[in-house]
C-alpha cells in the first residue's frame, strides 16, 4: 500500500482524469466498432444469398441491415473523431514524440474511414436506383474498408505494445524511421487477427441474438429464421478460430511482454511450475486472495510443460510494473474474456450437432435463451480484450519507452474533470439517440409485417411494392408505375 501511495504521489494531479476520460471514451467507442468491420461483411452474405436465390426475406433483410449500418456509422463519427481529438489533447508528450514514428497507422484508419463513408453512401443510394447484381458489386469493397480501418488502428496500438522502427539520438528522440518497421511490430499479426475475428465473431452473435429474442417471443417465421441464422453461423464458425488465436496472442505476449503476461495470470516471483489462479486478487505482498488455485497450470500454458519459467512481477521495479489493483484488473479482464469465450464455444457445438444430425435449428428454448445472451456476452468479451491490452501495458505508454507520466498534457485536472463530464454528457445523448433510432426502427419495421400490412416474406428492394402493383378497378389500367426508390419508403 506505501508503494501505490507513493507512486500516486509522484503521478502528475492531471493524469486520473485523462486516464478517466480516456478510457470512457474508448470503452464507449468499442461497443459500435464490431457493427462498423463485421456488418457491412453479414449485410452481403444475405444480399448475395436474396439475389442467387430470389429471396425476398434475404433482401429485405441486406436492405434492414445496411440501414443500421448507416446510423452506426453516424454514431461511431462522432465517438471516433472525440478519441482522435483525445491522442493529441490529452497524450501531447507521447503525439508530439513519437507521432512521426507510428502516426502512419492513424492516417491509414483516415483515409479508410472517408472511403467507407462514400463506399456506405453508394450502397444505401442504390437500393431500387441500380441493377441488383451492380448494386451487390459495388458493395463489396465495404468489408475491405473496414478491414483496412482495423489495419491502421491495430498497426498503431500494436507499436505503443512493441515499438520498432527506429533509433534514439542523444536526447531520446526517435530519428532514422523505419515505416514498414513501425507497422508490421512482432504483435500486429497476432493482435490484428485477434481484433478482426472478434468483432466478426461479436457482430454475428449481436444481431442474431435479436432474431433470437423474436423466436423466443413466437415469431416463427422464415425472415426470424434466416434473420438467426446466417449471422449466427458466421460467429459460429469464427468462435473456435478465436479460441486459438486467443492462445496464440496469449503465448506472444508471454514471449514479448511478460510483464504484462504476469499481470495478466497474477504472477509475483519469476519461477518455473507455476499454478494458475482462475480470479483471485494480487495483495501487495505478492500473495494471491481468492480464486481456483490450480498447481502448474500456468506454466503448462506458457510453455507446454511445468518446467517453463514464467517472469513475475517482482524481476522488475515497482515504477515498471502494474500496481496490484491494477494485475487483479487485467487478470479479472482476462479470465473473463477466456470463460466466456469458453461457453461460446459450447454454443456453438451445440449448434453445429443439431444442424449435421437433423438440418435444422436446435429446438431446446434454452440455445435460444443463451444466444440471445451471447450478443452482450460477446461485446463484454470486447471490452475485457482491450483492457487486458491497456492496462496491463502499465505504466508505460510506449512501452519501455515513455511512461503515461510523462506523456499526459500538463492542462490543470479541474479542467480535465470539467471537460470528462461534458464529454460523457455528450456521449450518453449521442447513445441514447441511437438507441432510440434502432427501437424506433425496429417497432417500424415490425408494424409492416403486422396483419395488414406489408408482408416482410413478399418484399423486395429492387422494383415497385406489392400493394402498388394490383390490379382491379381502384387501381385501374393507367395507375402510373411506382418510382423506383421513392414509393412506400416509409415501411423500410
Amino acid at each position: 500500500m506505501h508503494t501505490v501511495t507513493r507512486l500516486l504521489a509522484d503521478a502528475p494531479a492531471q493524469l486520473l482524469p485523462a486516464r478517466q476520460m480516456m478510457a470512457f471514451t474508448l470503452a464507449s467507442h468499442i461497443v459500435l466498432v464490431p457493427f462498423g468491420v463485421a456488418l457491412p461483411f453479414i449485410t452481403l452474405v444475405m444480399h448475395h444469398r436474396g439475389l442467387r436465390r430470389a429471396d425476398p426475406a434475404a433482401m429485405l433483410l441486406a436492405r434492414r441491415w445496411s440501414a443500421v449500418m448507416a446510423v452506426q456509422f453516424a454514431v461511431g463519427v462522432v465517438t471516433g473523431t472525440v478519441l482522435s481529438f483525445e491522442f493529441g489533447l490529452l497524450w501531447p508528450g507521447m503525439m508530439g514524440r513519437w507521432g512521426d514514428v507510428f502516426g502512419v497507422g492513424f492516417g491509414v484508419e483516415a483515409w479508410a474511414f472517408f472511403l467507407e463513408a462514400v463506399l456506405i453512401a453508394v450502397y444505401l443510394y442504390g437500393w431500387r436506383r441500380l441493377k441488383p447484381w451492380t448494386h451487390f458489386w459495388l458493395g463489396v469493397p465495404l468489408p475491405l474498408a473496414a478491414l483496412l480501418g482495423a489495419f491502421g488502428i491495430i498497426a498503431a496500438n500494436s507499436w505503443m505494445n512493441t515499438p520498432q522502427g527506429f533509433t534514439l539520438d542523444a536526447g531520446g528522440n526517435p530519428v532514422d524511421v523505419d515505416v514498414r518497421q513501425a507497422v508490421f511490430t512482432p504483435m500486429f499479426g497476432p493482435e490484428y487477427w485477434h481484433f478482426v475475428v472478434a468483432m466478426f465473431l461479436t457482430a454475428g452473435y449481436v444481431v442474431a441474438g435479436v432474431y433470437a429474442v423474436g423466436w423466443l417471443r413466437g415469431r416463427r417465421d422464415r425472415y426470424h429464421r434466416l434473420g438467426f441464422c446466417v449471422p449466427f453461423t458466421v460467429a459460429a464458425v469464427l468462435t473456435p478460430v478465436q479460441f486459438f488465436l486467443g492462445d496464440n496472442i496469449a503465448r506472444q505476449i508471454y514471449h514479448k511482454q511478460p510483464v504484462k503476461f504476469a499481470a495478466a495470470e497474477l504472477v509475483w516471483d519469476t519461477d518455473t511450475h507455476v499454478p494458475e489462479y482462475l480470479f483471485g486478487r494480487l495483495q501487495e505482498d505478492g500473495t494471491v486472495k481468492g480464486g481456483l488455485k490450480i498447481p502448474q497450470l500456468d506454466s503448462i500454458l506458457a510453455g507446454f510443460t511445468p518446467d517453463t519459467q514464467v517472469t513475475g512481477l517482482s524481476s522488475v521495479p515497482a515504477a515498471d510494473r502494474p500496481t496490484a489493483t491494477q494485475a487483479t484488473i487485467v487478470h479479472w479482464a482476462f479470465d473473463i474474456m477466456a470463460t466466456i469465450g469458453s461457453v461460446l464455444i459450447l454454443l456453438a457445438l451445440w449448434y453445429a450437432w443439431c444442424w449435421w444430425r437433423r438440418r435444422d435449428l436446435p429446438r431446446s428454448r434454452w440455445f435460444f435463451r443463451c444466444a440471445a445472451v451471447a450478443g452482450v456476452a460477446s461485446v463484454v468479451t470486447v471490452e475485457c480484450g482491450w483492457i487486458t491490452t491497456e492496462v496491463g501495458r502499465q505504466p508505460w505508454i510506449v512501452y519501455q519507452n515513455m511512461r503515461v507520466s510523462e506523456a499526459v498534457t500538463p492542462t490543470g485536472a479541474a479542467s480535465l474533470w470539467t471537460m470528462f463530464a461534458v464529454v460523457a454528457g455528450v456521449y450518453v445523448l449521442v447513445l441514447g439517440a441511437f438507441l432510440t433510432v434502432l427501437l424506433k426502427m425496429r417497432t417500424r419495421w415490425r408494424l409492416a409485417g403486422t396483419a395488414g400490412a406489408q408482408s416482410p416474406e413478399s418484399d423486395t428492394p429492387y422494383g415497385p411494392r406489392p400493394e402498388l402493383a394490383t390490379t382491379g378497378p381502384a387501381a385501374g389500367p393507367t395507375t402510373p408505375p411506382a418510382a423506383p426508390g421513392r414509393t412506400g419508403e416509409g415501411t423500410e
